[in-house]
Formats: structure tokens, sequence, C-alpha cells
């Protein structure tokens, strides 16, 4: 390239006279040699960035159908009896609302359910300027009206821009100053093959070099979302811990996920503010015997030696389909089919809420829950299972305060030291009797359940839960490995 633009020295070379001279057919290898040259001084480049700005989607169907606030003053203008109710019948839905808020902004308003325009020739006016700037495209940005481009810009899929870079080269002193006579071209091999290396080529070949003293560019590779990478470390720590993994689905009857669990059918946290309960499935059948136990135990404590919660139990309301809002509906079936099998069983998966989306709340979040049932076990054992879960997390600081939950008795509420305060993380407790006599379990059964979320939020630092769902690519690079 050089050697070409030295027989002209005077010349402002453009990209396609210098793919022509030197004999080339892809412009990268012209627009990077060219590079090369102008970081050496031997030539000087020069760009020219143009924005060309031409038709999107919707911009094409409204040149060949007509803009919509066109096809409506059209409408309008040939009916004498324009009104809101045959505008809904003679155009589609999706045209109707959006038409008539375009139609207000131009000068025509709904009056007494009629439309009327104070200036029907400014009316025409400004939709035959509209129509006349999209006729006009593709132009370049320079020779457009500024207004036109900005309304056209604020209705999406009408316009887009289309950026085109102009250079061309010119030799400088330095470049004239090279004997030509050692402008030979060769080529260079910038990439070792197997193929090179099996034959003798690569003996006589001449290699490109490389500057080993620059910095490399990081490369970006595939990782794991870190809350998939949290999972994968909770399960690997109960795993290790001599636990077993249970997966169950989603959908569950109210009668397993909450009078199972000696939850009161009047408790706030079942009505509709708090569950999503189910059209299809509306209702889910459930045995007979199952709902009479739970009726026995809810109405007066059943055999267990309690009194029960007294009033009504409602079979119909057992059997309600919902999305769980506990994975602990899954674990409380599970026993009930291995009711003398001793177990370590734990869940990390989604659970829903209908909550409001706040900094600390979303309707569809992950429990982590664990339970122990065997012989002998107690509390000392349940505590000393967190502490050693929390342990592994990296969170050696733990402690325990009484709290109280409905189907556990006692109740922990776990707490960890962080940044030298104490935060909760989760509750714990034994299952009381009123859960696990009527299901024919006699062993006590110690429970765990703590949110997956706020754990996440803990290990990340971060002080809003939504952060952990927003495919930001950047913040998703820069995050530690868990």
């Amino acid at each position: 390239m050089l050697k070409i633009m030295q027989s002209e020295s005077s010349k402002d070379w453009t990209l396609q006279e210098i793919l022509s001279a030197c004999d080339w057919n892809d412009q990268a290898v012209a627009v990077g040699a060219g590079l090369g040259l102008s970081n050496t001084g031997l030539v000087e480049m020069e760009e020219n960035v143009e924005t060309l700005v031409k038709l999107s989607s919707q911009g094409v169907s409204a040149l060949e159908n007509g803009l919509l606030e066109s096809r409506l003053w059209s409408w309008i203008s040939s009916n004498d009896n324009a009104d809101m109710d045959s505008l809904q019948q003679s155009f589609e839905r999706h045209e109707a609302g959006p038409g008539v808020g375009l139609l207000k902004r131009i000068g025509v308003q709904l009056n007494g359910g009629k439309f009327v325009s104070e200036n029907s020739a400014e009316v025409e006016h400004i939709i035959s300027q509209r129509t006349g700037f999209l006729t006009s495209l593709p132009d370049l940005v320079e020779n457009l009206d500024s207004e036109m481009i900005e309304h056209f810009r604020g209705r999406k899929g009408f316009i887009e821009n289309q950026e085109s870079t102009t250079r061309t080269w010119k030799i400088t002193e330095l470049g004239l100053s090279v004997d030509s006579s050692s402008l030979v071209e060769k080529e260079t091999i910038t990439e070792i093959t197997p193929e090179l290396l099996q034959s003798e080529n690569w003996r006589e070949a001449e290699f490109r070099s490389f500057d080993v003293t620059l910095e490399s560019a990081t490369p970006r590779t595939g990782r794991s979302h870190p809350m998939q990478a949290l999972i994968e470390r909770i399960r690997n720590i109960f795993l290790e811990m001599g636990f077993s993994e249970l997966v169950e689905d989603y959908v569950q009857t109210a009668g397993w996920n909450m009078d199972a669990l000696f939850i009161p059918q009047d408790h706030p946290a079942r009505e509709m503010q708090d569950t999503f309960y189910l059209d299809n499935p509306s209702n889910m059948e459930l045995p007979d015997e199952v709902m009479q136990l739970w009726s026995d135990i809810h109405k007066h404590g059943g055999d267990t030696g309690s009194v029960g919660w007294g009033g009504n139990f409602s079979k119909d309301t057992s059997q309600k389909g919902l999305l769980r809002t506990h994975t602990t509906v899954n674990t409380i079936q599970y026993l009930a089919d291995n009711p003398s099998k001793p177990c370590r069983m734990f869940t990390v998966d989604r659970v829903f809420r209908k909550e409001a989306i706040d900094r600390t709340h979303l309707p569809e979040f992950h429990q982590i829950e664990g339970i122990i049932m065997e012989e002998g076990a107690n509390l000392q054992m349940l505590v000393t299972t967190l502490k050693t879960f929390y342990h592994k997390m990296g969170y050696p600081e733990v402690r325990v305060r009484p709290a109280y939950f409905p189907y556990t008795e006692p109740s922990l509420e776990i707490e960890v030291k962080w940044r030298g305060k104490w935060l909760e993380l989760g509750g714990a407790g034994i299952f009381r009797p009123e859960v696990t006599e009527p299901l024919g379990i006699t062993s006590p059964v110690l429970a765990w359940g703590m949110g997956l979320e706020r754990l996440a939020m803990l290990v990340l630092g971060l002080d809003d839960i939504r952060q952990l769902y927003i495919s930001d690519l950047e913040w998703l690079r820069n995050q530690p490995i868990i």
C-alpha cells in the first residue's frame, strides 16, 4: 500500500482506490494496513462519519398503507357521524386507542363523543409533512428536519440510524522517505495450525511479530449466574453433611400446603392477598381419611393431647389448588409416605407468594429447607446442624433465639453476624405433634428454612433483591466467583 501511494504523493486515496491499486478484495485488509501505516506516521488518515436515517419496519408499513393519523383523519373527514363508538367498530383495537392520542396532539379533539377540529387545514398540513418526511427517506441526518426526526424517534419502529465511515489516506514526508525497493509484499503467518506444523513450510515462513509487552485483552468467558452458583454451593454443603435432595411439584393443595402443617383455615396468610390460588386446577382431590385426620386435629386436637383450633373445618378448602407458598408442603408429603424411615433431606427450590415487589420482596423466590427425622433427634442437634451449615457458608458466628411458627414447637430464629451486626436469616424448630402424629410419624422431626435471595444479598453485598434478576451483563461479569 505504501509503495502504491509513493507513486502519487499528492493524492488523497480512497478505500476503493487502494483496493483496486493493490489488487485486494477485502476491505478489512486495506483498513488494517492503512491504520498500521497511520500509527507509524507513514500516512495520514482522515475519517468522515455520516449518519443515514432510513425507514424501519413500522415506517415501511406506514408508507405502504398510510400513517395511522392520516387514515383516521380521512375516515373522520368522510363520516358525518364520526364518534368514538363508530371509530372502535371501524378500526382495530390496537389502532383506535393510539390513533386518538395522535389526533389530539395535532388538534383533533373529542367533544361530546364526536371528533371535531378548529383548523382542518393545519391538521392536513401536519399529516402531509409527516408523510413527506417518510417518503424522503433514506437521507443523511443533516438534510432532514430535526423536529420530524425527533417525532418519529418517539414512535417505535418507524426510523433507524445507519452510520457509515469514509476513510482517505495521504502519504507523509516520512512515508516518501522510505526506500521503495525495500517495500516487498510478503505473506505472514498469524496462526500456527496443525497442518502448518505437519508440513515443512513453517521453516521458510515469515511469522507475524507480536509485542509481548502490551497489555492483553481480558477474555470474556461464560460463567454461572451468581444465584445458580450459590444454589450449587448450598447443594454441595448439604450433600457433604449427608443429606439427600428432595425435588417436587409447584402446584399443590391447600390441605398439604397448610392444613397438614396445623395452620388454621382462618389464618390471614391463607387469604388471596398472600396465596396464589389457581383456576386450573381449582380443586385437587384428596383422600377423605387424610382430610378427616386434619379435621379432627384442627377442631379438637385429635389424639395428640392438643385442644386444636376449634371452629369448623372445610374439606372443600383443603382441596383448593394453589402455587406452593413454601417447600415444607413437599417435605411433609415425603414424611407421610415414609413415616418410620429415618432421613435427612434438603430442598432448594422456588415458592410463590402474593408479595408487592420492592427492594426486599418478590412474588417468586427460592427457599432453602432441611429436615432431620430420626430417633433421639433434639434441639441441640438442630442448633449444631445450623451452625455447621453456616460455618461452611463462611459465617462462623451464629446464634439462635426463641420465635413462633404455627407448626413447630419449640421454634427458633437463626441469626448470623455480618459486618458487626446480627442478621436474621431464617426459622427453625421441631414439628409439633399435631403435624407428625396424624401421619404416623413417631420420631422427632427437626426442620429449618430460609430465603435464598436474602442469603444471596448477604453474600453479594446487595441492598436491593431485584438486582439478582436484572440482566445487567456488566454487573454479572464483575461478580465474585461463589
